[in-house]
């Protein structure tokens, strides 16, 4: 049961605000909803199910987990605690991880895995007849992937909060994109979610991980700094932009 703490209705408040503004949620809709077992996915679930108990719209959640195959795996916790919730988790295990770390690869294994990883997503939520993917990325992950675009592909480009794909067969929405990871950190402790750690031998050294350092460091000298980017998103000029 969630207890609707100031910081639920904090990811709650902005959780509805995102998904008044991008109409992302209709009724009768399937929602495949990809786990992790992260805090962001475990949050996106607990607050989705939460939001369908409160409004007069129904929809259906089946969550998905794909195993990226480094070693001992948690699925099976998973797939309880997705029972409790009275949803099935559909799980499948792949080699993705370590054939994204295999020697000589050309890219970042983090590039190959999540696209293997997203490909597998997409096919899933088709086979499970949903036309919806809700993803758990948050406010810092949407800034964090401005400059990882920036700095790494040479493009002012971030993640869609509502994208069409696929000729409309398949949306992808991200209902927390306005929520603060701090929120969402605090939240999965308050309501003790079954948090798993990140099994990738890269999670601590990556692109994303440096961008996130970096910003820290700013973030500490001003306050507003982390709004000012987010606000940046929507707030484009083009007239003063090189063409």
């Amino acid at each position: 049961m969630i207890r609707e703490t100031r910081t639920y209705k904090r990811i709650n408040r902005a959780m509805g605000q995102a998904i008044h503004k991008h109409d992302m949620i209709h009724d009768g809709d399937r929602i495949a909803l990809g786990l992790s077992g992260g805090k962001d996915s475990l949050t996106l679930l607990n607050m989705l199910m939460k939001r369908l108990r409160q409004i007069p719209v129904t929809y259906s959640v089946h969550p998905i987990y794909i195993d990226p195959g480094f070693g001992e795996s948690f699925a099976e916790e998973l797939a309880v605690y997705c029972r409790e919730l009275g949803l099935t988790l559909t799980y499948e295990l792949t080699n993705h991880g370590p054939e994204a770390h295999k020697e000589g690869q050309s890219v970042s294994p983090c590039f190959i895995c999540s696209r293997l990883r997203r490909k597998r997503l997409f096919e899933l939520t088709s086979e499970l007849g949903c036309r919806t993917l809700a993803l758990g990325h948050n406010k810092d992950d949407m800034i964090e992937t401005l400059l990882i675009n920036m700095f790494y592909s040479g493009q002012i480009s971030t993640m869609m909060p509502h994208q069409s794909m696929f000729g409309g067969k398949v949306t992808v929405i991200r209902p927390l994109y306005m929520a603060n990871e701090s929120d969402i950190i605090q939240f999965a402790s308050e309501q003790k979610l079954p948090v798993y750690t990140n099994p990738c031998p890269s999670s601590v050294t990556s692109k994303r991980s440096e961008i996130r350092d970096f910003l820290k460091s700013f973030y500490q000298t001003n306050p507003h700094i982390k709004g000012n980017i987010f606000r940046s998103l929507s707030h484009v000029k083009l007239d003063y932009l090189l063409t």
